[in-house]
């Protein structure tokens, strides 16, 4: 077991938190559109879990993902 705290891990970083949230919120809105059968909805949140995405892609190569500049690691 390794026991270097200096490794953040896989995906804590700004845009990967941001990207989750994002296509979380399209999963939901989805989910209850579906359910009140409102397909243009439905197929909004699923452009919008796309747009997540890419929202992730673009935060992390303007450094806020794990190995970016902007992104600082909390001490333990």
């Amino acid at each position: 077991m390794s026991t270097d705290i200096s490794d953040p891990g896989h995906g804590h970083s700004p845009a990967a938190w941001t990207a989750v949230i994002v296509m979380l919120a399209a999963v939901t809105i989805g989910t209850v559109a579906f359910w009140f059968a409102q397909v243009w909805l439905v197929w909004a949140s699923v452009a919008l879990i796309g747009v997540g995405a890419l929202l992730g892609w673009i935060l992390s190569k303007a450094g806020w993902g794990v190995r970016g500049p902007k992104y600082v690691t909390k001490s333990h």
